[in-house]
């Protein structure tokens, strides 16, 4: 089984857009929508969504009404300002740390499990997809990634399912860490910026960490052709493979508003500029 991840060093590159091009593309895969912070995926393949679970991570605490003594012990040693003067938790304040637990001479300060998500399991035009939302403020994103991960494999290999197609979150952070440990190949998708110039670097470094070989997509590459040719000598001294380069094109955003990827809307164009890229990868992923 592979698993091929499509990254970005920042938000808005179009990762997403190759990433949907590539679900209508290939052999039959189950698809993973890592950017659990901010999913989007399922707004362009619609996904009906066939199991819901909670997601628990961390802890909350409470306070039982009618064991507590109001001492202000809790509040005094809340070091997050999470309890208000009439014993509530601000659950958006607490950090889980049990100090108030700890220090209540009642026992009415009590931790318990937080629940900070639900994760979803779907069935798509273009086959399974495991994908998720952590809850507004909620931390744990990226045990939250390996859950999704987790529960993609059980399925592909429920299904025999050959490969897994990772819609991963952008930046290099702990998500990000955690949607690339063990995959197969990455994909990076950059746009001629040089903030986004800079953030394929970094997300590269990371990468390299990991020991997971990396190929790059550069996106828009015609609103800034001096920087798109930066990128293009990046890539050659870094030994970064260039699995395509696409231009600024309407035909993506007339794609994204008749939901459909830009292959299934535009196959006998920009459609045969992302077959091109998935031949380009999956030559790779399969070496």
């Amino acid at each position: 089984m592979k698993e091929l991840v499509v990254i970005s060093g920042k938000g808005g590159t179009g990762k997403t857009t190759v990433t949907a091009g590539l679900s209508s593309l290939g052999p039959k895969k189950v698809l993973a929508d890592c950017d659990v912070d901010a999913a989007d995926l399922h707004l362009i393949l619609k996904p009906t969504v066939r199991a819901t679970h909670e997601f628990f991570s961390g802890e909350l605490a409470s306070i039982d009404s009618s064991l507590c003594v109001e001492c202000g012990q809790c509040i005094e040693h809340c070091r997050y300002d999470a309890i208000t003067p009439d014993f509530v938790v601000h659950k958006e304040h607490c950090e889980g740390c049990g100090a108030c637990e700890f220090v209540c001479p009642s026992g009415a300060a009590i931790m318990q499990e937080r629940m900070c998500g639900h994760w979803y399991d779907s069935e798509t035009r273009f086959g399974s997809m495991i994908h998720a939302a952590l809850g507004i403020g909620e931390e744990n994103s990226g045990k939250l990634v390996t859950t999704v991960r987790k529960e993609a494999r059980r399925v592909a290999e429920d299904a025999d399912v050959d490969l897994i197609l990772t819609d991963g979150p952008p930046g290099v952070g702990c998500p990000v860490i955690a949607s690339l440990g063990g995959t197969d190949m990455a994909l990076a998708v950059a746009e001629p910026t040089l903030s986004a110039m800079h953030d394929l670097q970094r997300v590269h470094k990371l990468t390299e960490h990991f020991r997971v070989p990396m190929m790059a997509v550069i996106n828009k590459s015609d609103i800034n052709e001096e920087i798109t040719e930066m990128i293009r000598q990046w890539c050659a001294e870094s030994g970064v493979e260039i699995a395509g380069v696409l231009p600024y094109d309407q035909t993506v955003t007339a794609a994204q508003i008749h939901g459909k990827s830009v292959v299934e809307y535009d196959p006998d164009g920009f459609g045969q500029k992302m077959q091109s890229i998935w031949e380009n990868v999956s030559k790779r992923l399969c070496d």
